[in-house]
């Protein structure tokens, strides 16, 4: 039976989402679990996508195979039994042979924390500290050009040369939700590795006190579809992975 497992985690202890050898991942602690549930099978976690050291997952999803029959309800207890106190299963749902939880996603939405006011030790694996005021009228005004279809190769990291780097951002927002916190949000429907750090690094730049950078520049370091030119990657503690959505899933 295939079931799709919807989750959360603190990404705090953890190396990131994948299995990687000799460290501590999520997906590791996530197979364990299921293995020890299917009477010692090695059972695989396919997830929606990877989370790097730092992020978080208000809501990760993925789908594993396993031989017992288990109904949903007993499989969301007993991987709850077997899961560490900072990863808990939301709901379990079994689902057809042939989804897949990677490939069938339409849509994913991320969030990310910045806290302008003091330095907050208690919430300093959980919202990025800069700790200094930010323009944020220019932020949403460069926030805007991200909206739609573009090629989002200037975000990326690693070398993209040969990948289709290629997504549509439906919902691109920046806003004050409490004190001195802001609140971003993106919804798409694929994000590249380290993307959205990327594009919250410059949206930091030209929110800048000294605002060295217009909010244009988004539109001109967006168009010029090369990373090299610079900019910086904001912190993984303040990104959390909120909601992915499948077709035909509740």
């Amino acid at each position: 039976m295939r079931f799709l497992i919807t989750l959360s985690y603190d990404g705090t202890n953890y190396k990131g989402y994948q299995t990687q050898p000799g460290l501590l991942t999520i997906q590791e602690q996530i197979e364990k679990a299921l293995t020890k549930i299917n009477n010692g099978k090695k059972t695989t976690f396919t997830s929606s996508g990877r989370t790097d050291k730092g992020v978080h997952a208000k809501m990760q999803c993925g789908h594993a195979d396993l031989d017992v029959n288990i109904t949903e309800y007993k499989l969301k207890r007993a991987m709850n039994s077997n899961l560490p106190e900072d990863i808990h299963v939301i709901k379990t749902k079994q689902v057809s042979s042939n989804f897949h939880a990677r490939y069938c996603v339409i849509e994913k939405t991320y969030e990310y924390y910045i806290n302008m006011g003091e330095y907050d030790p208690i919430q300093r694996n959980y919202v990025f500290q800069y700790n200094y005021k930010l323009n944020l009228k220019a932020m949403q005004e460069a926030i805007k050009y991200l909206l739609g279809e573009h090629d989002f190769r200037s975000f990326v990291t690693e070398n993209k040369e040969k990948e289709n780097c290629i997504r549509t951002i439906t919902t691109a927002k920046v806003e004050q939700i409490k004190d001195n916190i802001l609140k971003f949000t993106f919804t798409g429907n694929g994000f590249l590795r380290y993307q959205i750090r990327n594009m919250v690094g410059i949206l930091i730049k030209i929110g800048e006190e000294k605002e060295k950078e217009k909010p244009k520049y988004m539109e001109e370091f967006l168009n010029k579809k090369d990373r090299s030119v610079g900019g910086k990657t904001a912190p993984a503690e303040g990104l959390y992975l909120v909601n992915v959505k499948y077709q035909d899933q509740d």
